[in-house]
């Protein structure tokens, strides 16, 4: 079911990875991707800080805190090595 039939879970096989976790791999991408992350973080907080109607702001703070959440997880993907 849904493309994984006849993979058995006992095996060892290689895991499919994401292109996210590819690139989260190497230092060089990962200090990008968090600079990106870092760089929309602040537009969105430049935006809250301008004044929107209660509805749009709700939805900007949404999406704040899943940024803040995946730049958490960005960094803690590093600490790994």
């Amino acid at each position: 079911m849904f493309g994984l039939g006849g993979k058995d879970k006992g095996k060892g096989g290689p895991e499919a990875l994401f292109d996210l976790e590819k690139d989260l791999a190497h230092a060089s991408k990962r200090k990008e991707v968090q600079q990106r992350i870092q760089g929309r973080m602040l537009q969105i907080k430049g935006m809250l800080r301008a004044g929107m109607s209660q509805e749009e702001f709700n939805e900007f703070g949404h999406l704040l805190h899943g940024y803040a959440a995946l730049l958490k997880v960005v960094a803690r993907f590093g600490v790994k090595e």
